[in-house]
């Protein structure tokens, strides 16, 4: 017997569910999603009582149909659901959610499933429900994501303007099930080919063939053969939604697909009886008589996506909703999508490396070398730790520096990041080239709605809890009266002062312009917390210019008790704003010259044009530009899990290991000239 919860996740009864196909038994996902939903998986023989678990039309499924049938007990279908994972489920990818229905098969129309009863009898008038629908709709549009979600951002879609024909794996459950007789299936496709044509004269045909069927797992109906005249195969790795967008007409038998195509505007023309056909939403060769109901995109995926399938967590192993599933999909397929070719890092120091590893190898394994003829030759993309980068020597290398949500505590404390930006063409401090943070911020002149909701409520999470770059704490000591203004110290090296503030440069220098500009005002000076530990240089002699120097004082709180922020480009100024603190920059950091800030320094105006929100800026700084680590799962995340873990304390330590490998790299330095 396979041991599960003694309760479900909603506190509800439990049910005994034998199964007899060896896929229940070795899927680890499987077994807990199902255990979380309230089944006791069991081998043996059931009761009347009990249910019998059998997998979508699989060859063993006969076997739990037949035990269930002598015992008199009811079936559980049980599929994956509508979002899985990057490659198909025999890739070894455990699903994000189940399918799990007692009725029928949500594919077959031969008698109605769970889903069809939903569609039919669900009120699906709640208006909550329908606005959930349309922001999730839009997110998986904006973010390419698809049951499977193998697509190459380089892969372009054709010219727009075609019909698209959508191809399916040959003996595919869905099209047998349209297609219940011998021969049928192929006869199916030939005849939708043949009208696809017929009745868009003229037009260009793009046949997309099947994921399964382009990585060589099983081949689809439609072979080079019919690629004559205007008929084209693409098996390129586009992204269905890039493809519906260039579509002036869609036909399917039976493929997701077409649920897609109708959640892009299409009506598609469908040649089969999935569950999308018989709501009024698409033009159906074969109708579902009993389908009379008419609905809404949105009711029809509230339906589909939200009521019927069962959504897990993989970050707190739980049953979730479906927007927590889309969170992981995304931070997933976005790190596959740019580390599928493998990385191969310079510049990186012993204990950074394991964090690393983390981050860049979850699909590939990440290698180090220091050679640059290694790393070229590797094939490889490339990436050097930014301060470590020499023009001369890592041309065509990936840039990789800290996130601005870090962790909860120092860097310099060899405490591991959270968030870790990667930037191909410079770095967000060096104001000196162009850098992918620029090219974010700009692209969001122009938010969505739903962009916007997020951005906002982000910063609303971030004011909230009071959540910075290394959410250090401390206390905030009684400031004097009148018109305060915070002047942010920085470490004396700082990269970003060294290259982005060419007449300001120091602390000091920082503190006698603001008290020049300012000769009435309460300034108030906060060194840098890494100098303020000892860690790093960057000590000034404030206490004659300023009116009180604040250390190991919670800067989150001082900004909430401040009316102005003077800085050089610390990131201060950022978090500043995001508070609504008016902020002054004598240098040039990556949120100056966006008409956000009021500017002394040399900031790049040419380049930084696009004037866009606070919200707009924030996207793309705290959302677009950094990856993510969820710090409990080990898995890719977004930023708001991150802000969660912080808020909440969910944070391991683990800085030991690291101290004893910076320890070991300092030693390898300092004898590496006996081995020269």
């Amino acid at each position: 017997m396979i041991m599960s919860d003694e309760t479900t996740q909603a506190g509800g009864a439990r049910s005994r569910l034998f199964f007899y196909n060896g896929g229940f038994l070795w899927q680890r996902r499987l077994r807990r999603i199902l255990s979380l939903a309230g089944y006791d998986l069991r081998l043996g023989k059931p009761t009347a009582e009990d249910l019998v678990a059998v997998w979508g039309n699989a060859a063993t499924a006969h076997r739990g149909r037949a035990m269930a049938e002598a015992q008199g007990c009811a079936l559980l279908h049980v599929e994956d659901a509508f979002l899985r994972s990057i490659h198909p489920g025999r890739s070894g990818e455990p699903p994000l959610g189940l399918l799990l229905d007692r009725s029928g098969l949500h594919f077959d129309p031969a008698q109605p499933s769970d889903l069809e009863k939903i569609l039919a009898e669900h009120p699906l008038d709640d208006s909550a429900l329908m606005r959930r629908a349309r922001r999730a709709i839009a997110r998986l549009q904006d973010a390419h994501l698809s049951k499977y979600n193998a697509y190459s951002p380089d892969a372009e879609p054709p010219e727009p303007g075609y019909v698209l024909v959508i191809d399916q794996a040959r003996g595919d459950a869905s099209v047998r099930a349209s297609c219940p007789h011998e021969g049928t299936d192929i006869l199916r496709f030939q005849e939708m080919l043949y009208y696809a044509q017929d009745e868009n004269p003229g037009a260009r045909i793009i046949i997309k063939t099947h994921p399964e069927g382009h990585a060589g797992h099983r081949e689809g109906y439609f072979s080079q053969k019919d690629a004559q005249g205007k008929v084209e195969l693409w098996d390129k790795p586009t992204s269905p939604w890039a493809l519906l967008e260039g579509a002036i007409a869609v036909y399917t038998v039976s493929s997701q697909m077409g649920f897609e195509a109708i959640l892009a505007g299409h009506r598609p023309r469908v040649f089969g009886q999935p569950f999308y056909t018989g709501w009024g939403l698409s033009d159906d060769r074969f109708p579902v008589t009993r389908r009379q109901r008419r609905l809404t995109r949105a009711q029809l995926f509230a339906g589909a996506m939200m009521i019927y399938p069962t959504w897990y967590s993989p970050y707190d192993d739980q049953l979730c909703e479906l927007e927590e599933v889309i969170d992981a999909l995304e931070a997933d397929v976005r790190v596959w999508r740019q580390d599928r070719a493998g990385w191969i890092a310079s510049g990186m120091r012993l204990w950074k490396r394991p964090a690393l590893q983390g981050f860049f190898g979850r699909h590939r394994r990440l290698r180090f070398s220091d050679n640059p003829k290694t790393a070229l030759r590797s094939g490889r993309n490339w990436m050097v730790w930014a301060s470590k980068a020499d023009k001369s020597r890592h041309i065509g290398a990936h840039r990789v520096e800290d996130g601005f949500l870090r962790s909860r505590g120092l860097g310099a404390d060899l405490v591991p990041p959270l968030s870790l930006v990667l930037d191909r063409q410079g770095i967000y401090y060096d104001p000196s080239e162009p850098s992918d943070l620029e090219d974010l911020i700009a692209a969001r002149e122009t938010l969505s709605s739903e962009q916007e909701r997020r951005a906002e409520r982000l910063i609303q999470r971030l004011v909230r809890d009071s959540l910075s770059k290394y959410n250090l704490g401390g206390s905030v000591p009684e400031l004097p009266k009148g018109h305060s203004i915070l002047v942010v110290g920085q470490v004396a090296d700082d990269a970003s002062v060294r290259l982005g503030s060419e007449k300001i440069t120091t602390n000091a220098q920082l503190l006698r312009a603001a008290r020049a500009a300012n000769p009435d005002a309460v300034l108030i000076y906060k060194p840098h917390p890494d100098v303020e530990a000892g860690l790093r240089d960057g000590t000034v002699a404030a206490e004659g210019i300023a009116d009180l120097v604040v250390a190991d004082a919670d800067p989150m709180a001082l900004l909430d008790s401040v009316h102005e922020v003077w800085t050089m480009t610390s990131l201060l100024g950022f978090e500043a704003l995001l508070r609504g603190v008016k902020v002054t920059t004598v240098g040039a950091p990556f949120y100056a010259g966006w008409g956000l800030t009021r500017d002394l320094g040399p900031v790049p105006v040419a380049r930084r044009r696009a004037r866009p929100s606070l919200l707009g800026l924030a996207h793309a700084v705290l959302i677009d530009y950094p990856r993510y680590i969820d710090p409990v799962s080990g898995l890719p995340c977004q930023v708001e899990l991150v802000a969660k873990r912080l808020a909440e304390g969910q944070i391991p330590s683990r800085t030991s290991g690291n101290r004893l490998l910076a320890k070991a790299q300092g030693l390898l330095s300092t004898y590496a000239h006996l081995w020269r």
